[in-house]
């Protein structure tokens, strides 16, 4: 009797991953390319495909030989609030400024966890947006408005 010593998992893995790279990668064709010394706007595009297709294929020749571990249970509270974070502050940014857009955000994101309180999640929103403000517009000098036109003060 045989068994099945493929990791089916790790075989979908591979296979989106490569379908990903195939996808950006189609997405370079249109632009100019150049050398290694005189890049064109497809050149990294092209050469972060092509690492990733390389991934996609390692992952997915992984997979034999191996059997598979359980799935387990979906995170879908985590995938319910993570994911729609970094969409809400592209939404808002423009209105609402990169201070309460981010401070915004990252209480969304950090409700991810059930392990997570009020109180620590609001900690956790502070301390990154300020870092973040520090970083990116004192420290980097980007031009960004900290506080939009639907703010007033």
């Amino acid at each position: 009797m045989s068994t099945n010593t493929n990791d089916k998992t790790d075989q979908a893995t591979g296979l989106l991953l490569m379908a990903a790279a195939g996808f950006f990668g189609y997405q370079t064709t249109g632009l100019e390319i150049g050398t290694m010394f005189r890049m064109g706007p497809g050149y990294f595009p092209m050469i972060l495909s092509g690492l990733l297709f390389l991934l996609g294929v390692l992952i997915f020749l992984k997979s034999f030989g191996r059997t598979s571990e359980p799935f387990g249970t979906i995170a879908w509270r985590g995938m319910a609030l993570i994911l729609p974070a970094p969409i809400i502050f592209g939404l808002t940014v423009r209105g609402l400024g990169f201070v309460p857009a981010l401070f915004i955000a990252t209480l969304i994101a950090a409700q991810a966890s059930v392990k997570m309180r009020p109180l620590p999640s609001l900690i956790l929103a502070v301390v990154v947006t300020i870092l973040s403000t520090l970083i990116f517009s004192y420290g980097l000098g980007l031009p960004f408005r900290l506080f939009g036109p639907w703010v007033q003060f």
